[in-house]
C-alpha cells in the first residue's frame, strides 16, 4: 500500500513565499515522474509543474519564473517552492507520484490536497 502526505500550505501575503513537500510512503519499489496540480475554487484541476525521475522540468506558464520543482530521492519526497505568490495562485494544490509497486505496475498516485491562499 502506497501514500502521498502532503505538507506546507497556509496563508500568505502576495509577494510572499511557500514550499509545499509531498512524501511517498509505503511498498514502493522506484519512483518515477512526480508533479503538483492545483484546483482554485470553482475551476478544473490543472497542471502547476513536474519532475522526471531524471530530473527533467516542466511548468505551466502562469507559473514559470516563481514557482521551482525540485525532487529528493533518497527520501522519496517532491517539493515545490512558491515565490512571488499572487492570489490568483490561490487553490488546493495536489501532488500526483508514479510509483513502480512491482514488476511492470506503476499506477499514479494522489496526495490528499492542501490548501494554498494568497490575500493582497
Amino acid at each position: 500500500q502506497v501514500q502521498l502526505v502532503e505538507s506546507g500550505g497556509g496563508l500568505v501575503q502576495a509577494g510572499g513565499s511557500l514550499r509545499l513537500s509531498c512524501a511517498a510512503r509505503g511498498s514502493i519499489v522506484s519512483i518515477k515522474d512526480m508533479g503538483w496540480f492545483r484546483q482554485p475554487p470553482g475551476k478544473q484541476r490543472e497542471l502547476v509543474a513536474t519532475i522526471t525521475s531524471g530530473g527533467s522540468t516542466n511548468y505551466a506558464d502562469s507559473v514559470k519564473g516563481r514557482f521551482t520543482i525540485s525532487r529528493d530521492n533518497a527520501k522519496n519526497t517532491v517539493y515545490l517552492q512558491m515565490n512571488s505568490l499572487k492570489p490568483e495562485d490561490t487553490a488546493l494544490y495536489y501532488c500526483n507520484v508514479q510509483i513502480q509497486v512491482r514488476l511492470e505496475v506503476a499506477p499514479h498516485y494522489w496526495g490528499q490536497g492542501t490548501q494554498v491562499t494568497v490575500y493582497s
